[in-house]
């Protein structure tokens, strides 16, 4: 979705933040970035009219405008794709996307810049949605995606853990424990452990070796 630059402008001297968000359909970061750039820039208002919103967007972000800083264009629709994959990071993606620059002789964008442009790109997408979470409402819980490695200290044996994670969505403590399984009493261990609390954020190694 194209970001209505006009719009958070005109709207902001009689309408809070949290209102532009909600009358444009962008976040509430978005709109105090773009307020606090042109503050920066000390852009006033009425605009000019004759004004679109991709030459006001120029105008408080140029990095953003490849044909005037020469910068690399990072492929964001590729971005996407990989960002659906496991193990697959936006800092990730970044290191990517540096090195192929550096291996064509391009310039790179920021990774700020880099950040800020997917946000705006996933936005036509509707791929998160924000939930609203009560504290103590409820617990968050699910086996990870990737798994361990430890070694038996007696043999020498790599054995493979599989790791469970607890996260409270409210204040997002989380909680996470090593399993050499994933069956039903494990499964039931690791909630009665993560509502006590203990060894929390750590690997138990009585779990690795009572097995």
């Amino acid at each position: 979705m194209a970001i209505q630059y006009r719009r958070i402008l005109e709207l902001s001297p009689d309408h809070s933040q949290r209102s532009i968000a909600a009358s444009t359909g962008h976040s509430r970061p978005k709109i105090r970035e773009v307020l606090e750039r042109a503050k920066q820039l000390e852009l006033s208002l009425p605009l000019d009219p004759q004004l679109t919103d991709a030459q006001i967007g120029r105008t408080l972000f140029p990095e953003l405008a490849p044909e005037t800083t020469g910068r690399e264009l990072p492929d964001l629709e590729y971005m996407h794709e990989e960002l659906g994959k496991k193990n697959v990071t936006l800092s990730l993606l970044y290191y990517e996307y540096q090195t192929n620059c550096r291996d064509s002789h391009k310039v790179p964008y920021s990774y700020r810049s880099f950040c800020r442009m997917y946000g705006d790109f996933a936005q036509k997408y509707k791929a998160t949605m924000r939930i609203r979470r009560k504290p103590g409402e409820l617990m968050e819980v699910d086996w990870a995606g990737s798994t361990l490695e430890v070694t038996d200290a007696d043999t020498g044996e790599k054995i493979t853990a599989y790791l469970f994670l607890a996260v409270l969505p409210s204040s997002q403590y989380g909680y996470c424990e090593a399993f050499l399984s994933m069956t039903m009493p494990d499964w039931i261990r690791g909630h009665v452990n993560a509502y006590e609390g203990s060894g929390a954020n750590s690997v138990r190694d009585d779990h690795l070796t009572s097995y």
